[in-house]
């Protein structure tokens, strides 16, 4: 019965740190997942434990090849280019440039596309240079935690699967060996409250070494011919890669932080970035002399300017929601991760995980213990 209760009460813990997703109850009474209650922090850990030792946001980017970056833009801006000329002029001046002959617009379409690559690459650097003032990274995980409570459930159990399913395997020896310690002392005290008492205290342990095993020890130990240590910690290598995989395929993809860029909250710096680079292309070109033959001075420009620089954000996203290009570049944010999430001592990686389990491990601790007491309970009045 022990062993049951041991096995049980592990599961019944495991299941609580991830379900229910959302908070189920009324006012405080109630539960939700430890995993998707705290996901945020765990996730705001792990960002920064690792690019601190990294660098900067920047120095991810740098490994993301901006020349990759840049030829990407082009393949996706270049055969647009002329619909994103119609689309920005028939919004401005319909009427000049619905008479305006093919062969000037011919002109007009073959100089944009001719400045097109040197006005992307001086673009693709200055954002390299700026991103971490660009990007708030939090903001964009705090935002995709919450669109998506379960993303780290899923990560964690893909990263853990075999760790966790040993803790309970292992509840069931523990409750066994306690429950083997508890027979005697029932033959000799065959009091109502003992099994109770026995059940509660086999229920508690066994969930607090079902958390501990996943933590501690921080370094490999010896007994006899056992080598242990941490469950997580003894697997940092592959669980940092797992780690890494779906957090670079689902949090922190291009799309996303280039979303962040321009919707967050420094998205007005991006579009000015936008229109620092765009100017000269209005400047220099037909299109701005055109415009101005049939506009009211600086009004037809400030016109040409919100509509060209609106044009390239819807650009952006366009070029950047790409499955094939996002899932290409996911691997190199992977890297980055993975390979410092590895370089962490024992301590700094548990860090990363143990924080969220740390404030609810009472709680676990206290409802395993009460499970057993019923189920010692029940087997009293049962004898």
């Amino acid at each position: 019965m022990a062993a049951v209760v041991g096995w049980f009460t592990n599961w019944l813990a495991i299941q609580m740190s991830f379900y229910p997703v959302q908070f189920i109850g009324f006012g405080v009474v109630g539960w939700q997942g430890v995993i998707p209650r705290k996901a945020e922090k765990m996730a705001h850990i792990c960002i920064d434990r690792t690019l601190q030792h990294f660098g900067d946001l920047n120095s991810v980017y740098q490994k993301l090849e901006p020349q990759r970056i840049v030829q990407q833009v082009l393949t996706q801006v270049s055969p647009r280019m002329d619909e994103y000329i119609d689309e920005v002029m028939y919004e401005v001046q319909p009427v000049l440039w619905d008479n305006l002959p093919m062969f000037v617009k011919e002109r007009i379409y073959q100089w944009a596309r001719q400045q097109l690559p040197s006005r992307i690459e001086e673009l693709v650097e200055d954002f390299g240079d700026d991103l971490d003032d660009l990007v708030d990274l939090k903001a964009l995980l705090s935002r995709e935690l919450q669109h998506h409570p379960d993303l780290m459930n899923r990560i964690f159990k893909q990263a853990g699967a075999v760790e966790l399913q040993s803790v309970i395997n292992r509840g069931a020896l523990i409750g066994a060996l306690l429950g083997a310690l508890l027979v005697p002392f029932w033959i000799s005290y065959p009091q109502p409250w003992v099994l109770p008492v026995g059940g509660f205290a086999i229920g508690f342990i066994t969930n607090w070494l079902a958390i501990n095993l996943i933590f501690a020890p921080l370094r490999p130990r010896r007994m006899l011919f056992w080598r242990f240590q941490g469950l997580f910690l003894q697997r940092q290598d592959e669980i940092s890669d797992i780690w890494a995989q779906l957090v670079a395929e689902e949090l922190i993809t291009v799309e996303k932080v280039a979303d962040a860029m321009i919707n967050g909250r420094h998205g007005a710096r991006t579009r000015s970035i936008l229109q620092k680079h765009l100017r000269p292309m209005l400047d220099n070109s037909m299109v701005m002399r055109l415009a101005a033959q049939v506009t009211v001075g600086m009004s037809g420009y400030t016109d040409l300017k919100r509509a060209m620089n609106d044009k390239a954000v819807l650009a952006t996203r366009d070029v950047f929601s790409d499955p094939a290009f996002n899932k290409e570049r996911a691997p190199v944010v992977a890297g980055v991760l993975a390979g410092q999430m590895k370089a962490l001592k024992p301590e700094e990686f548990q860090e990363i995980l143990r924080p969220a389990f740390r404030e609810e491990e009472i709680q676990l601790m206290l409802i395993g213990g009460l499970f057993g007491a019923i189920a010692g309970f029940i087997q009293f009045v049962l004898i």
